[in-house]
């Protein structure tokens, strides 16, 4: 019974994704028939070809411009979310508890209220309809650096600490030799969650970036015109931009398995 509910559960989960696939590999006039189509269609090298011919979506850049700020913000959350975990989670300093709670406040803050204030910023920067504009606000990730600092508590053992001061390494050295390699399978999974909620962004590049320089998700949004929506097309899209997903999923999914894993067993 367990087994048949869980290959019903899989079967419901990936349902939308085959049939975005099979929407992507046919032509616009079946998209509304009934039955609907459950085969794939000969015309999905068609509808890509088409996708990145759309002159109004310049998807080609927004690929190029998601996976650049994807991978900078994702590098730079990792580093610092494990540095600012590693801290609080086994260095001892004044204020410690206050600058975590404070640091914890900022989750509380919906995202939507900050986008006036940031927005300002950027002009102010010059930064409009730039990249900067979408990873700056972005290197350090509160949630991170409160997953790090849990993961840190449980994974890295003081007495390996205590020990590396012993054998005379400075603060950093320990972080970089002795406690980074130990959140391995932490990082692994905050990665994962980084680039993918930076791929997927699209109200704060939509706010700021403009049709010439758009991200995925803004290119997504301008496959679809206010009197056709070539819905081939859209799904076509789709299905494009969720590679880079899978594909990093496949290369680090066994830390990350690894990563989940290990913390439900210390838990």
């Amino acid at each position: 019974m367990v087994r048949l509910t869980l290959a019903v559960a899989i079967a419901l989960s990936a349902f939308p994704l085959y049939w975005l696939f099979v929407v992507a590999t046919r032509a616009n006039d079946v998209v509304g028939d009934w039955p609907p189509p459950l085969l794939p269609g000969p015309n999905l090298w068609d509808n890509v070809g088409r996708l990145f011919d759309a002159e109004q979506a310049n998807f080609l850049l927004g690929m190029g411009n998601s996976a650049l700020s994807s991978a900078v913000v994702t590098v730079s959350v990792v580093f610092f979310s494990s540095l600012a975990g590693f801290a609080f989670a086994k260095l001892r300093f004044r204020g410690r508890n206050a600058l975590l709670l404070v640091i914890l406040g900022t989750m509380m803050i919906p995202v939507q209220m900050g986008i006036i204030p940031l927005y300002l910023i950027m002009v102010e920067l010059g930064w409009q309809n730039r990249l900067e504009a979408i990873i700056v606000p972005s290197l350090v990730s509160a949630f991170g650096v409160f997953l790090m600092r849990q993961y840190a508590e449980k994974a890295v053992p003081d007495e390996l600490i205590e020990a590396a001061r012993v054998d005379g390494c400075s603060t950093f050295r320990i972080y970089w030799t002795v406690v980074l390699p130990a959140l391995r399978p932490g990082a692994a999974v905050l990665g994962l969650f980084t680039f993918m909620g930076t791929w997927n962004e699209f109200l704060w590049p939509l706010a700021v970036l403009e049709a010439d320089n758009p991200t995925v998700q803004f290119s997504l949004s301008q496959l679809s015109t206010t009197y056709y929506t070539d819905y081939t097309l859209m799904f076509a899209g789709a299905l494009v931009s969720t590679v880079p997903l899978l594909v990093v999923f496949v290369l680090f999914g066994r830390q990350i398995i690894g990563g989940i894993m290990e913390g439900a067993i210390k838990a």
